[in-house]
């Protein structure tokens, strides 16, 4: 095996520990919009609705303002365990992409006689996300300059070949990096946003649409009822018609589907803003966002006061998969982070980081979303976005929407939509099958992208492990 750029260019320990000195555990996207946040009460007692919906990420935020656009008389109550959007939906990258097969190969493996039909719904949707932020006036440093992938090891270079490829110069000529050896941009496909005001623009709209919102309100139980169902929190109750199940990297309500996800940390930092000579050494003047294609990768993009957001490499499982907030801290992915972060780019040495943060993706075996339903209908659920949720949750919403509407769509036709992955397996297995999974990713990476035995095998069989 042979290192990687990153070992090989790696900076000095001063430089690392100079950059991470001061910065704080906490998703710099919900600390930038602290003031802005509107919040919600406490459910208290019981409650009638027409639709309920567990969650207040993207996904619930979507399901709800698209079940009041479809039906403005429809009834809808959003409960959130802690507040809204702080989870996933608050401390992603803030990468919107169309695809909602987490990627051209994915999707053309999975489902090759509608990847075509899965590729236009992907760009629909993401067309139809700028519409209605543009339509709810909605600030959320919405910009739609596509992503560049980078090639950082010569393997990595075929891949790239074709349309949109940029050669070392090209490349270099978009963004200064001296590992980047070659490139491919793609210029429509992916939007940059701020999940922060995202999240705190959807919220609006959804109040201001009649949805009814609460906070510090988790599920606690799902029952059925005749002609309906009752979500019980801790202080209060919700009888409805049809229930959206949105908890991401949760336990499922549903326990047949606790094992078809689990939840892998991923971990970001956030630079100060750049000064006007610091961005120029690096250029980046369209501002794309970026990710390198080792199967460890990085994904980085400019904030509007050109800040970097650098983020990926490590996906951590810890054993049985709980979601905790003591996981949000982990030392030594931040100084990995900060390590590659100067190998990328060296001329930023003396620039510190102001937020480092964590949190969980809810990854499944197929890399993308599921749909299921449940109680004659009457639940219905969505998870597994595995890192590419921030576009495609709005995608589910209309699916589950489709799905508790009883509605026959070209969206609920979809092989993809109607099949459910194959479940992880059940501790004591998952935790060193994950953890030989990382291995052989790693080892993959060191040996020019060559997979072992383990890895083709889970290939054949349409299997894996990814954020």
């Amino acid at each position: 095996m042979r290192q990687t750029v990153f070992e090989r260019l790696a900076p000095g320990a001063q430089v690392i520990h100079a950059a991470l000195e001061g910065s704080i555990n906490r998703p710099f996207w919900l600390d930038d919009v602290a003031d802005e946040r509107p919040s919600f009460p406490r459910l208290k007692g019981p409650q009638h609705a027409d639709l309920v919906i567990v969650g207040g990420g993207f996904l619930g935020l979507w399901t709800a303002i698209l079940a009041k656009e479809r039906s403005p008389a429809r009834s809808v109550v959003l409960l959130e365990g802690h507040t809204i959007g702080w989870a996933a939906s608050g401390r992603n990258g803030g990468f919107c992409d169309h695809s909602i097969t987490h990627g051209e190969e994915n999707g053309r493996t999975r489902w090759p006689e509608e990847f075509d039909q899965l590729e236009a719904l992907g760009h629909q949707n993401l067309d139809e996300i700028e519409a209605t932020i543009r339509r709810y006036g909605i600030d959320c440093d919405f910009e739609r300059t596509g992503v560049l992938t980078v090639a950082v090891e010569p393997y990595q270079d075929e891949a790239l070949r074709g349309e949109g490829y940029l050669s070392a110069e090209r490349i270099r000529a978009e963004v200064d990096s001296p590992t980047f050896l070659s490139g491919q941009w793609r210029r429509k496909t992916t939007a940059m946003i701020h999940p922060g005001k995202l999240v705190v623009g959807l919220a609006r709209v959804a109040r201001d649409l009649g949805v009814r919102l609460y906070e510090h309100s988790a599920a606690t139980g799902l029952q059925e009822l005749p002609g309906g169902m009752r979500v019980r929190t801790e202080q209060g109750s919700v009888e409805a018609w049809r229930v959206v199940l949105a908890t991401n990297a949760f336990p499922s309500l549903l326990r047949r589907y606790r094992f078809h996800t689990i939840p892998v940390y991923d971990y970001a930092l956030m630079s100060a803003p750049l000064s006007a000579a610091q961005l120029a050494s690096i250029g980046w003047k369209n501002r794309q966002g970026i990710g390198d294609m080792a199967n460890q990768f990085h994904y980085y993009r400019l904030t509007r006061d050109n800040r970097i957001l650098f983020g990926g490499y490590d996906a951590v499982y810890r054993f049985r998969g709980k979601v905790d907030p003591k996981h949000d801290e982990r030392r030594e992915s931040f100084e990995r982070l900060a390590s590659h972060f100067f190998t990328t780019f060296p001329q930023l040495q003396g620039l510190r980081f102001t937020h480092r943060w964590g949190g969980a993706i809810d990854t499944s075996t197929r890399f993308c979303a599921f749909f299921t339903q449940a109680c004659g209908g009457k639940v219905s659920y969505a998870a597994g976005f595995t890192g590419l949720g921030v576009g495609a949750t709005r995608f589910a919403a209309n699916v589950l929407l489709d799905k508790s509407d009883g509605l026959q769509t070209e969206r609920t036709r979809l092989r993809m939509v109607r099949e459910v992955p194959m479940p992880f397996p059940p501790e004591p297995l998952t935790y060193p099958t994950v953890q030989a999974v990382r291995w052989s990713l790693n080892r993959a990476d060191h040996r020019d992208g060559r997979r072992n035995l383990l890895l083709r095998t889970l290939d054949a069989l349409g299997l894996g492990f990814d954020s």
